[in-house]
C-alpha cells in the first residue's frame, strides 16, 4: 500500500507539471487521452460496493464499457479538477485497495507509462515497486498477461528479476512491463529467442 501511495504521489507531480496541450495528448490506451486515463485510474475510488455493481451494470459487465463509464463521468473536469481528484486521493481506497494495494499500484505504474512514453517523459521506476509489480502484473486477470508470456521466459537486464519457462525474453523491467499489458511499440526494447514470440502476441 505504501509503494501505491509513493506511485500516486510521483504521477501527481508529474501531471502538476503538464500543459494544457499535453493533458489532451494521446496516451498509450487506444482513444483514450492523458486526461482520460487519469479520469480512468480515479474513477473507482469514491465508489462504494453498491455504486461498483452500479457501474458494471451500466457497463454491462464488459471491462472496456466499465471503464468508458467511469471516463465518461469525469468528462466535465478540468485538469485542476483532475489533478486534485488525484492529490485527494493517494491512500487507494475500494476497488484498488486489493491484494494490499496491489491493485493500485499495477494500474498506477502502467498507466503512468502510458501518459509518459507518448510525451516523451522517461523516469527511472524504482526498483522496489517495479519488482512488485512485474510479480503482480503475470497472473493479474484485468491485465491478461498470461496468454502473452506463456511458455516464454522473461529476465529483467536492469534489474534482479526473471520468471517463468521456456525461450528467454530480455530487456529493460518497464519493457517487460509494457509488454505484459499489451502495449505495442516496446519490439525494439527487447531481446532473445523468445522477443519475437511475445511481441507477435500482443495485439
Amino acid at each position: 500500500m505504501g509503494l501505491a501511495r509513493d506511485e500516486r504521489a510521483d504521477l501527481a507531480d508529474l501531471l502538476a507539471t503538464l500543459s494544457p496541450d499535453q493533458w489532451d495528448a494521446p496516451s498509450l490506451c487506444a482513444g483514450w487521452r492523458v486526461r482520460d486515463v487519469v479520469a480512468h485510474m480515479f474513477s473507482y475510488e469514491g465508489l462504494g460496493p453498491i455504486g461498483l455493481v452500479g457501474r458494471f451494470l451500466r457497463g454491462g459487465v464488459l471491462p472496456d464499457r466499465v471503464n468508458a463509464a467511469g471516463v465518461a463521468a469525469h468528462a466535465d473536469h478540468t485538469p485542476e479538477q483532475l489533478l486534485a481528484l488525484v492529490r485527494h486521493h493517494q491512500q487507494p481506497r475500494g476497488l484498488t485497495a486489493g491484494f494490499g494495494g496491489r491493485i493500485a499500484l499495477t494500474d498506477g505504474v502502467i498507466h503512468h507509462q502510458d501518459i509518459r512514453r507518448p510525451l516523451g517523459l522517461p523516469r527511472t521506476i524504482p526498483a522496489e515497486r517495479m519488482r512488485t509489480v512485474l510479480d503482480f502484473a503475470r497472473t493479474a486477470p484485468t491485465i491478461g498477461a498470461g496468454k502473452r508470456i506463456r511458455g516464454l521466459t522473461l529476465t529483467a537486464t536492469d534489474l534482479d528479476w526473471s520468471a517463468g519457462n521456456g525461450p528467454v525474453v530480455e530487456g529493460p523491467a518497464e519493457s517487460l512491463l509494457m509488454a505484459m499489458a499489451g502495449r505495442r511499440g516496446v519490439s525494439a526494447e527487447l531481446a532473445g529467442p523468445g522477443a519475437s514470440r511475445l511481441t507477435d502476441r500482443i495485439t
